[in-house]
């Protein structure tokens, strides 16, 4: 029988006490961290500590460290990739929540604010919110705000208002401090390492969590906080698409191998019957005045759906292989 697990953390959004955690690992976006860090330091409510992990890139940990003097710098002492450098950042984390901003996004003044807010219920274990992208000029007008996922921005079919969420986004997301000592942190091998564009990491988190003994613990996704984002050149091409989503696809098979099937698929499952129609029924509308993405978009849907799907047969088979002992 399963026990639940009671949280201790206090309730009210008031007592909280945030650190946040940047991670960074090449110096080519130095203007983006310098604004994050900027960003989380001009914050309404202002965190208890502020800590960017660098990842196994000495050059750019004895930067940081001269130019960021009231920031706690630190390298990452885990496996190299995002998720060993989360974890360094929760392990050098103090009071009661930690959120995460990604390097090459900066927040709303009253980012930490909202995420607080997040957390007056006991049961909500962790708060999420608005990852708006910030485009290289205009947005690709095939690129259809259904897959801003692949640029880790919020897309439609997220919910437009205060809900639960199976998972959260990686720029934009915070948790009590407690949940990494119940159910460890962020899985090594999952996960961005360096410009590779693996993922899931977040999602794998968030699936362990509702699995494990928290009980009726809820994720929440709160949009009024936000964070902005950068697209970077090389992200709004075709090739790039590709590689995401056929990378997407790999990444979930590796999280099923993890935590079943089911809890994996769920909210992709109702994301394609239900979101994806209309977004290509909407492309194809010609009496739609203001088509997003047009049917140049209503191809990328399709091509975008079968190559992760590629991806995930191919991670499926990797999995598979390494379970008989055999290489991926």
């Amino acid at each position: 029988m399963t026990t639940t697990r009671p949280i201790r953390s206090p309730a009210a959004a008031d007592d909280l006490r945030i650190s946040v955690v940047i991670c960074a690992y090449t110096d080519r976006r130095w203007q983006d961290l310098a604004a994050a860090v900027a960003s989380v330091e001009a914050q309404t409510r202002p965190p208890e500590r502020l800590i960017l992990v660098v990842d196994h890139n000495p050059p750019l940990l004895e930067r940081a460290r001269d130019a960021f003097p009231r920031v706690q710098v630190v390298p990452n002492t885990a496996r190299k990739g995002l998720s060993g450098g989360r974890n360094t950042g929760v392990a050098h984390s103090v009071g009661d929540v930690v959120a995460f901003l990604d390097d090459d996004a900066w927040a709303a003044p009253d980012w930490l604010e909202r995420l607080a807010a997040g957390y007056a219920s006991p049961s909500v274990v962790g708060v999420g919110g608005t990852a708006a992208p910030v485009w290289p000029g205009r947005r690709p007008r095939w690129l259809p705000p259904e897959f801003d996922w692949v640029v880790g921005c919020s897309f439609v079919g997220m919910p437009t208002e205060t809900a639960p969420v199976r998972n959260l986004i990686g720029a934009n997301m915070s948790f009590r401090r407690e949940v990494f000592d119940t159910v460890g942190g962020f899985t090594d091998g999952l996960g961005r390492v360096g410009a590779r564009p693996m993922g899931c990491e977040e999602t794998e988190l968030g699936i362990r969590l509702r699995q494990s003994s928290y009980g009726n613990a809820r994720l929440v996704y709160e949009p009024a906080a936000v964070v902005h984002h950068r697209v970077s050149e090389d992200r709004v091409a075709w090739r790039y698409f590709r590689a995401r989503c056929y990378a997407e696809g790999r990444s979930k098979a590796m999280v099923a191998r993890l935590v079943g099937a089911r809890d994996a698929l769920e909210t992709e499952r109702r994301y394609i019957r239900s979101v994806l129609p209309r977004a290509i029924a909407r492309s194809l509308n010609p009496r739609r005045r203001q088509r997003p993405t047009g049917v140049a978009g209503g191809g990328a849907i399709v091509a975008g759906l079968l190559i992760t799907t590629a991806g995930y047969a191919r991670g499926r088979l990797e999995v598979r292989s390494a379970g008989r002992g055999g290489m991926p």
